[in-house]
């Protein structure tokens, strides 16, 4: 017996979760995977275009090609070539035959557009980082230390059970104790569930998930009007009517008046704002599954958790509404599930609880290791048995 008893020490000793002598708070994901997507994608690839966009300005000088007369010096080339960028304006007829203009300057500012887009888009990261990240670092401190601990007093309270049924002298006292315990849920540890059912009826993180996602898809949604709206009105014009009649060339009378000019980078702006367009279109579904997802509860987690003394919250069916803190807070404990070292050991208990019969009354992670350290969980019946024929042994004596 004595072996039996040394042996399930043993392995109850090694099912303890070690002790982390390092704070586990800089390990924290703050950033769901999906958004970490989302960021790299929507900031690093305006920059990328950008920064190619500049290299090409720095490798080719001037942006435009204008056909001067041959008759012009290189003074006036030089000049005309200038003035036509700076100005950016198109002379035509109208239907009428009068004179108009349209100015082409998204040529000139469109790889700065792409800066602001960055900016813009970085912006709801910034805003998660320094108003809603604090409190959910806490939170997952809190929660995933609670999650670990309360695992750990399980099977510190399985330790005790063992070494009480050892000194007991009287089994009968033991098992009344234990069934009162059970019954009156000594067992559970109440503190994280009330704290997680109290997140229910918050909302702060919730919020600041919905502004951060519906202010990408807002700036998604606009960067994409922005390029098909100048994609259709001016980025198919790669040349354009330059009045040069002004400065220098002011009182030159064998100058004309229009000349055209050819805008060198003009396939390279329609390769970016085209690639652009694409990936932020492509960005808005997965943006959107990041609102869509708070509408309903990851129950898988939950359930594992179930193991644990008083965290009843599917079997009593004490969630609401997934709008809430709690939702957010359970994405984020999926995200760090390498941090919880109790999951990895409560999944594989929950399934050898799902191959278990049904009168072993497996409900905790105490009822599971209990049984496995050689204890049954309900009152043998012998001791019922014999309780029962004592009782009818003295009734009989008192009758003689």
């Amino acid at each position: 017996m004595s072996i039996a008893n040394t042996a399930a020490e043993y392995m109850l000793s090694d099912a303890l979760l070690p002790d982390r002598k390092a704070s586990r708070s800089k390990g924290f994901r703050l950033e769901l995977h999906t958004d970490r997507v989302i960021k790299f994608v929507s900031v690093g690839l305006p920059l990328l275009l950008v920064s190619l966009a500049f290299a090409r300005e720095l490798s080719t000088g001037s942006q435009i090609s204008c056909f001067t007369p041959t008759n012009f010096t290189a003074k006036q080339t030089v000049y005309v070539d200038k003035y036509c960028w700076d100005s950016l304006l198109h002379h035509e007829f109208d239907a009428s035959g009068n004179p108009a203009e349209r100015s082409l300057w998204i040529h000139k500012v469109f790889p700065y557009s792409l800066l602001v887009l960055a900016v813009a888009m970085y912006l709801p990261t910034l805003i998660w980082r320094y108003i809603a990240a604090p409190s959910l670092n806490s939170d997952l401190l809190f929660i995933i230390d609670e999650l670990d601990k309360s695992y750990n007093r399980s099977i510190r309270l399985v330790q005790h059970i063992m070494k009480i049924q050892q000194s007991c002298p009287d089994p009968q006292i033991f098992w009344d104790e234990f069934e009162k315990a059970r019954s009156e849920r000594y067992f559970e540890f109440p503190l994280l569930e009330r704290y997680l059912t109290c997140k229910q009826r918050t909302h702060y993180l919730v919020a600041c998930y919905f502004v951060r996602n519906l202010s990408l898809l807002l700036f998604t949604v606009v960067t994409c009007l922005y390029l098909g709206h100048f994609h259709m009105t001016i980025f198919y014009q790669d040349e354009f009517a330059c009045f040069i009649k002004t400065g220098l060339l002011k009182d030159e009378t064998e100058v004309p008046d229009l000349i055209n000019c050819k805008l060198v980078s003009l396939s390279i702006f329609q390769i970016i704002s085209i690639a652009t367009g694409v990936v932020y279109v492509l960005l808005a579904p997965v943006i959107i599954y990041n609102l869509v997802r708070l509408c309903t509860w990851d129950k898988r987690f939950l359930w594992v958790y179930e193991m644990l003394p008083a965290f009843d919250l599917l079997s009593k069916q004490m969630l609401g509404c997934p709008v809430n803190d709690l939702n957010i807070i359970l994405l984020f404990l999926r995200a760090n599930i390498s941090e919880l070292k109790s999951f990895s050991r409560l999944t594989v208990l929950c399934t050898l609880k799902d191959t278990a019969s049904a009168d072993q009354n497996i409900d905790t992670v105490v009822d599971f290791m209990t049984l496995l350290a050689g204890m049954d969980t309900t009152k043998p019946k012998l001791m019922d048995g014999a309780l029962d024929t004592a009782e009818s042994d003295g009734t009989h004596l008192e009758g003689i």
